[in-house]
């Protein structure tokens, strides 16, 4: 199924039900007065948050979706029963934005809801307009429409961690290793074209598809994916020792952020979480099994990668999928960087 994140919704709260006209028919009591029940509210229009990131594809071939009628009032003054609220899915990170009057919400929590439009009111039956010169009311009203509106819907990930990096940095298969994802990967670039989540002992890591030089300007997948880096609480830049040059590869993508940044209007110095610069960082040097030794021995020609990176004054790891020892230090540390931040 296709990964979904923005779409434009029409959206309706319910028509409040008709008040009626009805008499009083009783034994004993030939002249029994009005008794016209009063219409029900029509149902309210809500989005819902809930921690699933596909949700959005489940809509898309419906783009309309509507609250329940109010029912009619009914006999012996009885009020219509109130039409049912209608509770749209969204996944945490959705953002709504009512294209009719710019108002929006923010879904930053599973469970959280939003009344976007409400139900429209239930008409009054004939016993609400009897009075002293008016004992035999014909009169009743209609039920109100509900409100109405078109929604745009657009989905940022909440993340306490995102992998980022060049296509096929081993970014997916690092993922796939530390959690229970079994996101596909391959041995080409754009293997993950959506994001990936996976559950890392409580901690949320997603795993963004591969950036490149220009996706800020749209290239390659573009901003579509940078946006989902805005809310993760911390970066893991991931840089593959299959680059001949490491150090550029890895500033090429820093520079892809702070270009993101400026098209935002973010200053740099900023600490906002919006900003993608000022993020924390740590950096992954993955694939040490695939390196071209260039005829250095294996450690030395990692130790000196690996210095040129802790010049930039951040957290640096060496790692091959292919150790296991290696995967185990690595995750222990990555638990204790998560609680720390």
């Amino acid at each position: 199924m296709a990964f979904i994140d923005e779409m434009k919704i029409e959206a309706s709260a319910g028509r409040g039900g008709n008040g009626v006209v009805r008499w009083r028919q009783e034994k004993f009591i030939p002249k029994g007065g009005p008794a016209g029940g009063d219409g029900g509210r029509g149902g309210n229009f809500y989005v819902l948050s809930a921690r699933d990131i596909h949700i959005l594809s489940k809509y898309r071939m419906k783009k309309s979706f509507k609250a329940s009628r109010g029912e009619d009032g009914g006999n012996k003054s009885l009020h219509g029963a109130n039409g049912e609220d209608f509770y749209l899915e969204l996944p945490v990170g959705s953002i709504v934005t009512n294209l009719d009057t710019d108002e929006s919400w923010q879904l930053t929590e599973e469970g959280q809801k939003f009344m976007l439009l409400k139900g429209g009111y239930g008409g009054f039956g004939n016993e609400h307009f009897k009075s002293s010169t008016n004992t035999t009311p014909k009169e009743s009203r209609e039920g109100a429409e509900g409100e109405k509106g078109n929604f745009k819907i657009e989905l940022e990930l909440f993340a306490d961690i995102g992998f980022i990096g060049l296509p096929n940095a081993g970014k997916t298969s690092l993922l796939n290793s530390l959690t229970n994802a079994q996101a596909r990967v391959g041995d080409y670039a754009f293997t993950t074209l959506d994001p990936n989540l996976g559950d890392f002992y409580g901690y949320v890591i997603a795993d963004i598809p591969g950036i490149i030089e220009g996706a800020s300007e749209g290239k390659g997948l573009g901003v579509k994916f940078l946006r989902h880096i805005k809310r993760t609480k911390m970066l893991a830049h991931l840089v593959s020792f299959e680059n001949a040059n490491m150090l550029k590869k890895y500033k090429e993508i820093r520079k892809e952020l702070e270009k993101y940044d400026k098209k935002l209007g973010l200053n740099l110095d900023d600490e906002g979480k919006e900003n993608l610069t000022s993020k924390n960082e740590i950096i992954i040097l993955t694939k040490s099994d695939v390196i071209p030794l260039q005829g250095l021995p294996l450690l030395k020609f990692t130790e000196k990668e690996k210095s040129k990176f802790e010049k930039l004054g951040k957290k640096v790891f060496v790692l091959s999928l292919f150790d296991d020892k290696m995967i185990k230090k690595f995750r222990d540390e990555l638990v204790k960087i998560l609680k720390e931040k």
